[in-house]
């Protein structure tokens, strides 16, 4: 019993390994991943490159097939390149396992090591992330040994005997075995590998470690299936056809796999390097047999999962009509509207941020950023639709709103960059280390977010009706805004004095988003400046004017100093977006 906890343990550290750097990599090069996938797909080679070495780098087809996933849901690329960038992953993950199969023990204590030096030293940053992935790497390589030690007394066990003597029947009930494992273990690379070190230590006979390994790829596409059962009909179908690919290459390959080990002998009779060159082998032959034959398999894939894209009213812009370009104030009204779904998906934003904060829910805080990519889309819509509305055809008035619609556009989007970054550090400072504001802190952040939401309300409505009043009182809002700012830095740094342990495990942190709260509101209030302007109270400076007497001032030294504009304190402080 103790043999075989010591087997199940080695495996559990290969899962966790391979988890940690999947997590470092994201981490460190996450968006630029993401870049090179979406950028990738001018043809099904680049596509497939791209895929391949994504993959090698995060090492799990399952996290490529979920970022390529999201990508299909928006649009942003067709499910026929998508499952070539699937087949590059899957071959990525073969050549890695390539990789992990060679003796690498002596390099575990080293990156084990160096990681966390490098952890502990920059954490947090890129150096940290990066020592995170060299530790990841190291438990991996550590794991792989343990399972080789484990395994030797396996082969004198005797009920251990037993219980793999099952496996050598049926080749197809051995592969359905293999893909219940990896299904259970979410990793393809740490089965396959498994599988090798049974092989090896003569636990289960060859044809069974290659139905097993057949299981493995099986059962890689069931979970990356089921990964992202919750996507809309566009990014299940990437993943079913990733699922029916392997399921045709697992059913071709089965009848053969006698002819496969009898031909992998020829290059390595080793039992452990012979499992994991057919994995390879396996993948290839797949990719290289399927690779002009995903537009096919796209077809299929959308005759199974029928239906438009259930998130295209969150997505898609509903009032960007084309036919409408031709009358500007038309069109013009068409963007304001769409600008304004951009303004309540902010405000579903900062609803969910508010909730993040307070309850460290880092599923929350994924989903949030993820309406960033969508206010990211409306944006870049809502542009170049205004791009085509015949500058000349517009009056002056026309114009007016042209500018206000473009800038507030800006804003929203730049307001959704924001609360993005803060929910990033939320998760890296304070979720990841299961940390919280002080119940005084808390109440500030609360107190801060309601009077944003409001102002955020109240800048949309100056944005449609253009209402004076609304407008002044707006700028008021920002003035009591950045003094509420200034108040809370203050009595947050008092807490830190006084040796408050919540405020100063979460010190920087809650500095950083009530001065991001503070930048957000100066977004949000900018739409009160075009009103202001053409009413004719809206001053060109917020800056005094000399006093008479004073240097550069020509008249004798009498009254007091003046300041310039109409409107209240902070009216004249325009941001650079207004």
């Amino acid at each position: 019993m103790g043999v075989l906890l010591h087997l199940l343990s080695g495996v559990a550290l290969l899962v966790w390994g391979t988890n940690i750097v999947k997590v470092g990599i994201l981490r460190v090069y996450g968006a630029n991943l993401r870049h090179v996938l979406s950028a990738s797909v001018a043809n099904r080679f680049t596509a497939f490159a791209a895929g391949l070495g994504v993959t090698g780098l995060v090492q799990s087809s399952n996290a490529t097939a979920v970022i390529v996933s999201s990508f299909v849901s928006q649009g942003l690329i067709a499910v026929a390149p998508a499952l070539a960038i699937m087949l590059g992953a899957n071959v990525g993950t073969a050549m890695m396992v390539q990789v992990f199969s060679l003796d690498l023990s002596w390099l575990s204590p080293l990156l084990i090591f160096v990681g966390v030096i490098c952890h502990l030293t920059w954490k947090g940053s890129r150096p940290g992330h990066v020592g995170r992935v060299l530790i990841g790497l190291g438990l991996i390589t550590l794991a792989l040994e343990l399972i080789s030690n484990a395994t030797r007394p396996v082969v004198e066990a005797a009920g251990v005997k037993v219980l793999f003597a099952s496996l050598t029947g049926d080749a197809a009930l051995d592969m359905l075995v293999g893909a219940f494992l990896t299904v259970l273990s979410y990793s393809s690379l740490a089965v396959v590998l498994f599988c090798g070190a049974l092989a090896s230590a003569g636990v289960v006979s060859l044809p069974v470690a290659l139905a097993l390994v057949l299981g493995a790829n099986l059962g890689s596409g069931v979970s990356a299936f089921l990964t992202t059962s919750g996507n809309n009909q566009p990014g299940k179908r990437v993943t079913l056809g990733n699922l029916l690919s392997r399921l045709l290459g697992c059913l071709i390959a089965l009848p053969l796999l006698n002819n496969a080990e009898a031909l992998l002998r020829l290059v390595d009779a080793d039992p452990q390097r012979l499992v994991v060159n057919f994995h390879l082998l396996f993948n290839v032959v797949l990719a290289v047999a399927l690779i002009g034959l995903t537009a096919p398999l796209a077809r299929l894939c959308e005759a199974v999962l029928p239906g438009r894209n259930t998130g295209e009213s969150q997505v898609t812009p509903r009032h960007l009509d084309p036919a409408a370009l031709s009358t500007p104030t038309l069109a013009l009204a068409n963007a304001a509207r769409e600008v304004l779904r951009i303004g309540d998906r902010v405000e579903q934003m900062l609803d969910n941020m508010l909730r993040v904060l307070r309850t460290n829910d880092a599923k929350l805080a994924a989903a949030t950023c993820r309406i960033d990519d969508e206010i990211d889309d409306l944006y870049t819509a809502i542009k170049l639709y205004l791009t085509r509305i015949s500058v000349e055809a517009l009056d002056e008035r026309d114009g007016r709103r042209w500018t206000e619609i473009i800038s507030l556009n800006i804003n929203l989007e730049h307001a959704a960059d924001i609360i993005e970054r803060i929910l990033m550090d939320a998760r890296d400072r304070k979720i990841a280390h299961n940390l919280v504001f002080s119940d005084e802190g808390m109440q500030e952040i609360t107190e801060m977010h309601a009077r944003l939401v409001a102002n955020l309300r109240l800048g949309l409505s100056v944005f449609l009706n253009g209402d004076l009043k609304s407008a002044q009182q707006l700028i008021g809002e920002k003035a009591t805004f950045r003094e509420l700012e200034r108040k809370y830095s203050h009595s947050h740094l008092r807490r830190v004095a006084t040796q408050t342990v919540a405020s100063i495990d979460t010190s920087s942190l809650h500095l950083d988003v009530i001065s991001d709260l503070k930048r957000l509101n100066s977004l949000f209030c900018a739409t009160a400046y075009p009103v202001l302007e053409e009413a004719g109270v809206l001053g060109h400076t917020r800056l005094i004017e000399p006093t008479v007497g004073e240097p550069g001032s020509s008249e004798p030294a009498s009254g007091p100093a003046r300041t310039q504009g109409a409107v209240e304190p902070g009216a004249r402080e325009r941001p650079s977006g207004a």
